[in-house]
């Protein structure tokens, strides 16, 4: 894998972990850092040396959003400059939402605007009971665009509405209630939280857990119909993999399904 300066890659086992490595400006991001996670992402899920990846941060803080040096030099940027620009922060946060294997964002201290956005992008978020998030964008005069559709996604229109129009700071506690942290630890058992779903997602076949994530992205936009054909093909498939055949005949032989096959 390439060396980055923003970013940290590590590998451990199973797991691979992106660690945003700003810890100096708050894991804020700029353009570098960006297009490095951009670039990593894309590298990593290329990869068939994990089952699933963890995003982490270096320092107290998780990811303060964007970097203020970074959004002063966008005042001097044409519309048209701008609009790339933002082109490039939505490429981000999809290319981490369509990961093809299970995400975990572990989160310490605060994610505020594009950090928060971070979060929802990933399947699993694991908080520190100290953490805060928040969409503040709006106290800046500015709005969260580009992470809009997948916060939405995340937690529904209606938080959306109070957490986008107020830019108001909550708990991890309330994360928690409205979906976006999916388990709430004390600092000191933050990477046991995070162990406990990499444990089990390790009891799921990788295949299937590749096609569920792919379903839970493409059946909200169907309508019944439609969805109906589309559900029964992509069930019919995986029913014919080596993947699933074990999956069936470990179930009635009453054994643990072996899922190190190769389709």
């Amino acid at each position: 894998m390439k060396e980055y300066s923003h970013i940290r890659l590590e590998h451990s086992g199973v797991v691979r972990t992106l660690v945003l490595a700003r810890s100096e400006v708050r894991n804020a991001f700029n353009a570098a850092m960006i297009a490095e996670i951009t670039d990593a992402l894309r590298e990593l899920s290329k990869l068939d040396d994990h089952r699933m990846l963890v995003i982490a941060a270096d320092g107290p803080m998780f990811c303060a959003g964007a970097d203020f040096h970074w959004m002063g030099s966008l005042a001097d940027a044409n519309y048209e400059e701008n609009v790339e620009d933002s082109r490039r922060l939505y490429d981000m946060f999809n290319t981490l939402y369509n990961y093809p294997r299970p995400t975990i964002a572990r989160v310490q201290g605060g994610a505020f605007g594009g950090g928060a956005g971070l979060i929802a992008c990933c399947d699993f978020a694991v908080m520190a009971d100290t953490a805060q998030i928040a969409f503040s964008e709006v106290r800046l005069g500015l709005v969260p665009s580009a992470i809009s559709p997948f916060v939405i996604r995340k937690i529904g229109e209606t938080q959306a509405r109070e957490m986008f129009l107020t830019g108001t700071r909550i708990s991890a506690k309330r994360a928690q209630e409205i979906g976006m942290a999916s388990r709430v630890e004390s600092i000191d058992t933050l990477d046991s939280g995070v162990e406990f779903y990499t444990k089990h997602l390790l009891s799921g076949g990788p295949l299937a857990q590749k096609v569920i994530k792919d379903l839970l992205r493409d059946v909200p936009g169907k309508d019944l119909r439609d969805a109906k054909e589309f559900t029964a093909q992509i069930i019919a498939a995986q029913r014919v993999t080596a993947e699933g055949q074990e999956g069936m005949q470990s179930f009635l032989e009453k054994r643990k399904p072996n899922f190190n096959l190769s389709e």
